[in-house]
C-alpha cells in the first residue's frame, strides 16, 4: 500500500535492529476488486531472463474484508564468462595479480624419481601432451601459464532465483469497537550458485596416485594437482518462510477521550535447506587412487587381480586432461557419482512474539492533545544449523561442519509521548516535542534502555524545521550467533612474508610460529606468490560467533522542509545526519587476524592460526566479531516539483541526493593505537549518490526517466603494476598504500507507459538504457570480480502488463 521511511535511529519505537532508521512496508488491506501483473525482461545480451506473475483479489463486506495475493517470479543466472570484466581471472593489463590458477583442469603431477616433490622449491609439475599416452612418463611436459585454469569460466555472476509466495489478510469486526486482523504469509525462495570445480592437491589430503594404480606412469606414489572441472561446485538453496500474525484491535471511551488498543501475536518460521555437490569424498578418493588393475575384459577395477574390491568402487586417473574420454576419466558419470556425493545442511530460525499496545491522548494542553503510546512485548528467538552426517564427518574436500543450536528471549516495554508546546502563534504555527523510550531485557545480553527525542517546529505554514537525537541497539541475529561455519579460499597478505608491505619477517612471533626469516608467502599449489594479496591454496573456515555482543548507536539529525507558497507544487528538503555505531558486528578477516597476531603482538589472536612446516598459513578459523566503531556524517537533499499542467502534458521532478561528508572506521596504526580511518570514496562508500526522476504524463501516455549518479571512487594500489597509481603520494590517515582513483558513473533508466481503455496499463522500459559500464575495481568491492557489485551488469529490457478488474 505504501512505504514509510524513518531516517533516525528508531530502536525506542521499533526495538532492536532499528539502529540507523526504519523502512516500514505497509501491506494492502480492505482491497476490493482484482489486479493481475505480468513482468518479463532480460539483459541485452540475451541472458538473465526474468519473469514475474502476480494476482491480488480482495472483497469487502459489512463486517470485514479478505485480501489474497499470490506471486511467482524467476530470474535465470548470469554467467561470469558472459561479461567483459568477469569472463576470465585477469583483472586487466594494469593488475600484476592477473594470473590464473596453476591447478589446471588438465591435471599435473610431480615425478618423484627426478625431484623431491615435497619441496615446493624443487617440485616440477608436468601435464600430458596432446594425444599422449598417460602411462608413458616421457609424454608429459612442464605445465605453462597458458594451461592454467580460468575458474571464472564456471562461475555464476548473478545468482539464479525462483520465488513463490501467497499472502492473505483478513479483517472481521466483532463489534463497532473490536476487530480482528490476521496476516498469513508463505514464501518459498530457491537459488542456484556455482563456482569452479575444486582445485584438488593430493598433498593437502595425503591421497597420492598410488604406485599400484593401473594409471600410475612410474610405479611409485606420485603427488598430483587437478582442477575437478567436470564437477563444478554447486549450491541449490531453498528457503521457506511461514508467518502467522493475528491481532485484536479496538478502542474505548474514557473521560471523554478515545483510546486505541491492540493485542497481537506473531509466529514466524524460516527453514533453509542447502544441497551441495562438487566436494569430493576423501574416502572414495583414497579407494579410486589406490590399487587398481585392468581385468581380462580390459576394464579398470579397484584392488588387485588377487583381491579385487567388491562393491561400489571406480578407479580414477587424475592425470587425464579435461575432455579426454578414456578409462578412469572424470567425465564418466559412474565415477562422478562414486567420488562426489551430495550433502545437505538444514537451518531453522523461529520467532514467537506477543505484544500489547495502548495509545490515545492524556490531557488537552493549550497547543493541543498530549498524545501517548505504550506497550509491552515478549519475544523468543530460536535457531539451529544441522549439516548431514557426510558434511559433519570432515571426510571431504569441503572440510567438516559442526551443528549449532541456540536461543534467547526478551521482554520489552516502551513509552512514547507527543507533546504539543505551541500552536497557531507568530513564528510558531506548530512546536511539538516527541519523546520515546524502550527498555529491553535480554536473557543473554542483559538489559538496555534506548531513547529518542524529537522536535518539530513550523515557524511558517510553508516551513518545517525538525531535529532528533536517538539511541539505537542491534542484537546479534540468531544467524549471527548460531549460523554454522563454512570454508573458502581467501586472498590475504602474510606480514611474515618478506615481500609484504611493512613486513615483519624474522620477528619473534613469526619465527616462533614456524615462518623463517626469509619466508616468501605461498599461494595455490604451494607456489611463491608473485603478487599480493595472494589466494590461499588451503581452505580457511569462517562463520557464526556465539560470543557476539550487541551493537549500540547514537544518531543526531536536523532538517528543513520548505514548500514556498509562491511556487505551487514545489517541496524542498535538506537534512543533516550524524551516526556513531559502537561494537560493530562485522566479518573478521584473515588480514586482520594476521596483523593483530604478528604485527601488534596480540597472542590471543594467534591461537586461530596454524602454519605448515614450510611456514605458510595452512589453516585459520574466524567469524563475525564486534570489531571497532563507525562514525558517519552527511546531508540529504530532496527536490520535488509538480509543474502546473501544460497543453503538452503534466511534468513532475523528484531529485534526491545524499552527500557523505565523513565515514570513519576505527582501526589501528602500526603502533597499535586506535585511530579513525577515513573511508569516504572507497568502493561502496560514495561521497555523492543522486537519483533524478522526471515524469511526463499526457492523457493516457506517460514517460518516466531516471538518472542514477555515483561519484568517483578510490582504492588501494597494492595489487597494481608500478606507475598505475594516480595518487602515489596520497594516503588516508593510518593507511600505508597509495591510491588509485576512478571517475564518476551515471546510469540512465527509461520507461514508457499507456493506460488502455480496458482498465489496463502497458509499460515498456530499459534499465541502464545506454549500456553504461562501470570501471574496473581491482579490489573487487561487494563482488567476487573486479567490478563494484552495486553497478548494473548491462542493459536490461522489460515489459510490464497490469490488468485491473
Amino acid at each position: 500500500e505504501r512505504i514509510e521511511i524513518l531516517k533516525d535511529g528508531a530502536s525506542s519505537i521499533y526495538g532492536s535492529d532499528a539502529i540507523a532508521g526504519v523502512v516500514n512496508v505497509i501491506t494492502r488491506k480492505n482491497f476490493d476488486g482484482g489486479e493481475a501483473n505480468v513482468y518479463v525482461g532480460q539483459y541485452g545480451k540475451g541472458d538473465g531472463d526474468t519473469e514475474t506473475y502476480s494476482m491480488t483479489l480482495g472483497a469487502r463486506g459489512e463486517r470485514g474484508s479478505l485480501t489474497l495475493s499470490a506471486e511467482y517470479s524467476k530470474q535465470d543466472p548470469v554467467w561470469a564468462k558472459d561479461r567483459w570484466y568477469s569472463r576470465d581471472g585477469s583483472l586487466g593489463p594494469n593488475s600484476t595479480s592477473a594470473t590464473w590458477s596453476p591447478i589446471s583442469q588438465n591435471g599435473s603431477w610431480c615425478n618423484p624419481t627426478q625431484v623431491d616433490c615435497s619441496d615446493s622449491k624443487q617440485a616440477v609439475w608436468k601435464t600430458l601432451n596432446a594425444g599422449g599416452n598417460p602411462k608413458n612418463p616421457n609424454d608429459y611436459h612442464v605445465i605453462t601459464a597458458d594451461e592454467f585454469a580460468n575458474s571464472n569460466e564456471q562461475m555464476t555472476l548473478l545468482t539464479g532465483v525462483k520465488r513463490k509466495s501467497v499472502y492473505i489478510n483478513g479483517t472481521y469486526d466483532f463489534t463497532d469497537s473490536i476487530s480482528l486482523n490476521t496476516d498469513v504469509l508463505y514464501n518459498e525462495r530457491q537459488t542456484f550458485q556455482q563456482i569452479a570445480g575444486y582445485p584438488f592437491q593430493s598433498n593437502s589430503f595425503g591421497t597420492p596416485l598410488e604406485g599400484s594404480s593401473a594409471f600410475n606412469p612410474v610405479g611409485q606414489d606420485v603427488s598430483f594437482r587437478r582442477r575437478l572441472w567436470e564437477v563444478p561446485r554447486t549450491t541449490d538453496s531453498q528457503l521457506k518462510t511461514l508467518r502467522f500474525a493475528p491481532t485484536l484491535t479496538g478502542f474505548f471511551e474514557l473521560g471523554g477521550k478515545t483510546f486505541d488498543w491492540d493485542v497481537g501475536a506473531l509466529w514466524n518460521r524460516n527453514e533453509s535447506i542447502k544441497t551441495n555437490r562438487g566436494d569430493m569424498s576423501l574416502i572414495a578418493a583414497g579407494q579410486a587412487l589406490g590399487p587398481s588393475f585392468i581385468d581380462a575384459g580390459g576394464v579398470a577395477r579397484c584392488g588387485t587381480s588377487a583381491k579385487p574390491i567388491l562393491g561400489d568402487c571406480r578407479p580414477w586417473n587424475p592425470l587425464l586432461p579435461y575432455g579426454v574420454d578414456s578409462q578412469g576419466s572424470l567425465a564418466n558419470q559412474e565415477l562422478q557419482d562414486f567420488l562426489f556425493p551430495t550433502f545437505t545442511t538444514r537451518g531453522v530460525t523461529k520467532t514467537t512474539s506477543f505484544t500489547a499496545n495502548l495509545s490515545g491522548s492524556i490531557v488537552t494542553l493549550p497547543a493541543g492533545d498530549l498524545g501517548f503510546a505504550l506497550g509491552v512485548e515478549h519475544r523468543k528467538e530460536e535457531g539451529s544449523y544441522v549439516p548431514d552426517a557426510f558434511a559433519q564427518s570432515g571426510q571431504s574436500t569441503g572440510l567438516g561442519q559442526k551443528p549449532t543450536r541456540g536461543q534467547y528471549d526478551l521482554n520489552e516495554v516502551y513509552l512514547e509521548l507527543n507533546v504539543p508546546l505551541l500552536a497557531d502563534m507568530a513564528f510558531a504555527k506548530e512546536l511539538t516535542l516527541n519523546v520515546a523510550s524502550r527498555y529491553s531485557d535480554y536473557s543473554n545480553f542483559g538489559g538496555t534502555t534506548n531513547s529518542k527525542f524529537g522536535l518539530t517546529w513550523r515557524p511558517l505554514d510553508e516551513l518545517l524545521v525538525r531535529g532528533t537525537y536517538a539511541q539505537g541497539f542491534r542484537a546479534p541475529t540468531i544467524s549471527d550467533l548460531y549460523g554454522g561455519l563454512s570454508s573458502s579460499f581467501e586472498s590475504y597478505i602474510d606480514p611474515c612474508g618478506v615481500k609484504a608491505p611493512g613486513s615483519v619477517a624474522g620477528n619473534a612471533a613469526c619465527t616462533a610460529a614456524g615462518a623463517p626469516a626469509n619466508y616468501v608467502q605461498l599461494g595455490q599449489g604451494n607456489l611463491p606468490c608473485s603478487t599480493l594479496p595472494c589466494q590461499s591454496g588451503d581452505q580457511f573456515v569462517s562463520g557464526a560467533n556465539p560470543n557476539l555482543k550487541p551493537e549500540t548507536s547514537k544518531s543526531t539529525t536536523f532538517g528543513l522542509v520548505w514548500s514556498p507558497r509562491w511556487v505551487q507544487g514545489l517541496d524542498l528538503s535538506l537534512d543533516w545526519y550524524k551516526y556513531e555505531i559502537s561494537d560493530m558486528i562485522i566479518a573478521d578477516s584473515v588480514d586482520r587476524i594476521l596483523r593483530d597476531c604478528y604485527v601488534l603482538g596480540n597472542s590471543e589472536r594467534c591461537s586461530s592460526v596454524t602454519r605448515a612446516a614450510d611456514g605458510h598459513v595452512s589453516a585459520i578459523t574466524y567469524g563475525t566479531a564486534n570489531l571497532g566503531k563507525m562514525k558517519t556524517e552527511g546531508y540529504d537533499l530532496g527536490v520535488k516539483y509538480r509543474l502546473p499542467e501544460l497543453a503538452i502534458g503534466q511534468f513532475s521532478i523528484d531529485w534526491q541526493t545524499s552527500y557523505t561528508a565523513k565515514y570513519d572506521e576505527q582501526g589501528q596504526n602500526s603502533a597499535g593505537d586506535n585511530i579513525m580511518i577515513g573511508r569516504v570514496g572507497e568502493p561502496g562508500l560514495f561521497r555523492v549518490r543522486s537519483n533524478l526522476g522526471v515524469n511526463w504524463q499526457y492523457g493516457d501516455f506517460g514517460v518516466n526517466y531516471t538518472a542514477r549518479y555515483y561519484s568517483g571512487m578510490k582504492e588501494s594500489c597494492i595489487s597494481l603494476a608500478d606507475g598505475w597509481c594516480d595518487a602515489p603520494n596520497h594516503m588516508a590517515n593510518g593507511e600505508t598504500d597509495p591510491l588509485r582513483h576512478t571517475g564518476s558513473n551515471t546510469f540512465h533508466d527509461l520507461q514508457v507507459s499507456w493506460k488502455a481503455p480496458w482498465d489496463a496499463t502497458i509499460a515498456l522500459g530499459a534499465n541502464n538504457v545506454f549500456d553504461h559500464k562501470g570501471p574496473l575495481q581491482y579490489s573487487a568491492p561487494n563482488s567476487a570480480f573486479a567490478y563494484y557489485g552495486g553497478f548494473d551488469v548491462g542493459r536490461f529490457l522489460y515489459m510490464k502488463y497490469t490488468q485491473r478488474f
